[in-house]
């Protein structure tokens, strides 16, 4: 039964990667192979904190996973505004994998300017990345922090629904990805982005497997 879950887990990281994150087809195959690398490891070792895991396939993976997160938050921002030098540098830590590097450098940039939307976001990322997918409550900070000084642009509470929706809380991922659809100016240049992954999102909603009713009489 666990080989079944650990399955599952991988064919939903690898969807949201490549549907949600917008993962480009020119690296599906690698990001698939690192996975299949990672998942055969583990078969071989028989458990994951034994020594001689296939360390290449996971930094690979989480090279790639940086680059995917890195290439979604740019997607929500014009593409001639470029982020400040801090994020630039922060960025080229999450695309090697580093993204503790990566957070504290953002850490430090904030701390000069603490008004830098994009760097609160970038830093949200970082520490959830860091976290293995958990929403901290640093990272709930950056995000938080990201929409106050945002000026209403939707990055914050995006990424914030997509560590929702790794955190397996996908209807709140639902329910922020929604108001923030309801409320987006109909010419907003992001609107028709958020639509396509809401309507995914729900796609994947309805094919999941209803839970089981609970059997009160025990």
């Amino acid at each position: 039964m666990s080989w079944v879950v650990i399955l599952l887990l991988a064919a939903l990281t690898f969807v949201a990667a490549a549907a949600l994150l917008g993962l480009p087809r020119s690296v599906w195959a690698l990001f698939g192979t690192a996975m299949l690398l990672g998942l055969a490891g583990y078969a071989l070792q028989g458990s994951p904190d034994q020594s001689g895991a296939p360390r290449a396939a996971v930094d690979a993976q989480t090279s790639g996973s940086g680059e995917a997160m890195v290439r979604a938050r740019r997607e929500f921002y014009p593409a001639g505004a470029l982020p400040s030098r801090f994020v630039v540098t922060a960025d080229a830590f999450a695309r090697r994998g580093q993204f503790d590097q990566s957070a504290r450098f953002l850490s430090n940039a904030l701390t000069e300017n603490p008004n830098d939307s994009e760097a609160w976001v970038a830093l949200g990322n970082s520490l959830v990345e860091h976290a293995e997918g958990r929403l901290t409550p640093a990272a709930l900070y950056a995000y938080s922090r990201g929409e106050e000084t945002g000026g209403g642009n939707p990055a914050p509470t995006y990424f914030l629904g997509l560590a929702w929706l790794r955190a397996e809380e996908p209807q709140r991922t639902r329910q922020l990805w929604a108001e923030l659809l309801d409320d987006a100016p109909a010419d907003a240049d992001w609107r028709p982005l958020l639509a396509e992954r809401l309507a995914r999102l729900d796609m994947l909603l309805s094919a999941a497997p209803a839970s089981p009713p609970v059997d009160r009489a025990e």
